[in-house]
């Protein structure tokens, strides 16, 4: 009689420990990341509570923040976008690697539970791609990422409520004036979200223009207060 494939699993996981996925080390015990990996994170500890944004010390908010208050009341972003993170995010984001994403939700859960950014939340929504984008990569990396997160935080996750519905050019290149136009009107909501609390996901903030936006679309459609919250958060541009 075979062993059943749990069983299998438990066993191969004991004789084959886990591999750091960025550098190939055996691996943290239950964690594809070796110690010194892990100890090297970069973590985004000193930040700008309404963006994320990494600051060189703490700060009600950083210079943009002043100058043009987001929609969000609140982001978190527990990682900066460098070193092995900005290595593991796109492996996860374009070339399908689940086991990156997973690796990096979990790496951060503690941070996200510990920072209390979903306490009083209704919902969690991901980041929607324009049907003709998912279609070309096959699946939605921040769904991916959403799932064990809304197990981990007690969270409905709804993958139905924001829409992308306008396939726009790539923000690459774009100064910021040029960011805003090019996603204007790109989001849309559904009225369900009316009268509720909502965490809106995202992998990385660049710039945060597109979590602006939807965010705004969020709240035409209702939507008491929305906070956002990433894997990480990239340094600022050099024109933004």
């Amino acid at each position: 009689m075979l062993p059943p494939l749990r069983g299998v699993a438990r066993w191969l996981s004991l004789l084959l420990p886990p591999r750091c996925l960025h550098c190939q080390a055996p691996g943290l015990p239950g964690l594809d990341l070796c110690a010194d990996c892990w100890q090297e994170l970069p973590w985004n500890d000193v930040a700008c509570p309404l963006c994320a944004l990494p600051l060189p010390h703490p700060a009600p908010a950083c210079g943009v923040c002043i100058k043009r208050r987001p929609p969000v009341t609140r982001t978190l972003a527990p990682l900066r976008y460098e070193g092995c993170v900005a290595h593991l995010l796109p492996r996860f984001k374009f070339h399908h690697q689940l086991a990156a994403g997973r690796l990096l939700a979990a790496s951060i859960t503690h941070a996200i539970v510990d920072s209390a950014i979903a306490n009083d939340m209704d919902l969690l929504l991901p980041m929607p791609l324009h049907p003709k984008r998912l279609a070309q990569r096959g699946y939605n990396q921040v769904v991916e990422l959403a799932r064990p997160l809304a197990s981990s935080l007690s969270l409905p996750l709804r993958i139905d409520l924001l829409q992308r519905v306008r396939d726009t050019a790539p923000q690459t290149g774009l100064d910021a004036r040029a960011r805003r136009r090019n996603l204007r009107g790109a989001f849309i909501a559904s009225s369900a979200v009316e009268g509720r609390r909502v965490l809106l996901l995202d992998d990385v903030i660049t710039t945060g223009t597109s979590l602006r936006e939807a965010s705004r679309a969020l709240l035409r459609a209702g939507t008491t207060e929305v906070r956002a919250l990433a894997i990480a958060r990239a340094d600022a541009p050099k024109h933004r």
